[in-house]
């Protein structure tokens, strides 16, 4: 095998699906699942994935992110991967857990029904000012460090920064996969890990790599990544050049409407634009 042959990367978020929104691949998800929230595998019983389906939409979709919601042993367990840096995704994140939460409680159900709520969020960017690529935010009393309720978790997994900061070897075997672009990458990884569905998912890559069809609906799934990555990058720039023409007072409204204006022209739809530019913003 040439080692400097590209591979397709698991962190597009047509490959993940086909990877981790399997329910064939049960194993590998409950390993993943348990290495990544550091819990014991032998606690994760059954998988139940809600979405699976990838249609032929989803691929023409701009600004998109992947979302797998997943019923595992009675935890509401939703897995997030974004390549592309969205403006307020701490909000976002926060918003999105909340009506996972929620969603699950019907008319007449007691708040003791309510489940325990676990957002994996799988980033492409930096968010935290700190080395460590994972964080694990839970709702504490501020000076007692108290708990006040198992049942909200958040996780953050940056990218970038695996491998500069040692922690969880087991937990950076999966992101390393994740990052893999290459086949010598592939090859670095299968020489180093002992965990059985890492080479499993290996060898799952490489299959999917040799499928010309698959390798083509990557190829142009990530190609619409990059043009939304530039086409938002351009009108934030033409936006923050109008506002700052409009002066102090008035040029934060203008660099976002510029903003949006930009946006709508390169083809974003209006929720889009609405995620992007925050939620309190009304066009």
């Amino acid at each position: 095998m040439n080692k400097d042959e590209k591979i397709v990367k698991l962190k597009l978020d047509v490959i993940f699906k086909r990877v981790f929104g399997n329910e064939k691949n049960e194993k590998i998800i409950a390993a993943f699942i348990s290495d990544l929230l550091e819990i014991p595998r032998k606690s994760i019983k059954k998988i139940y994935i809600n979405n699976v389906e990838l249609t032929p939409e989803y691929l023409e979709q701009k600004f998109s992110r992947l979302d797998l919601k997943m019923d595992v042993d009675g935890r509401i367990i939703n897995i997030e991967l974004q390549v592309n840096k969205e403006s307020f995704f701490k909000e976002r994140t926060l918003f999105y857990w909340s009506k996972l939460y929620s969603e699950e409680l019907l008319s007449g159900d007691e708040y003791t029904e309510l489940r325990q709520t676990i957002c994996i969020n799988i980033i492409n960017f930096n968010l935290f000012e700190c080395e460590d690529y994972h964080s694990n935010f839970k709702i504490l009393e501020s000076e007692r460090k108290e708990l006040l309720t198992d049942k909200f978790a958040i996780h953050f997994f940056e990218l970038k920064k695996v491998g500069k900061y040692k922690k969880n070897k087991r937990m950076e075997d999966w992101l390393n996969l994740i990052n893999a672009e290459t086949e010598g990458d592939l090859m670095s990884i299968q020489q180093s890990t002992t965990i059985p569905e890492v080479q499993d998912t290996i060898v799952m890559l490489r299959h999917l790599s040799a499928d010309q069809q698959v390798r083509q609906e990557a190829y142009y799934r990530e190609k619409l990544l990059h043009d939304e990555a530039s086409a938002l990058g351009s009108a934030r720039r033409e936006g923050k050049a109008e506002g700052k023409a409009e002066g102090k007072a008035e040029g934060k409204a203008e660099e976002r409407s510029a903003i949006a204006e930009n946006m709508r022209k390169n083809g974003f739809t209006e929720e889009q634009i609405k995620l992007a530019l925050g939620g309190d913003y009304h066009g």
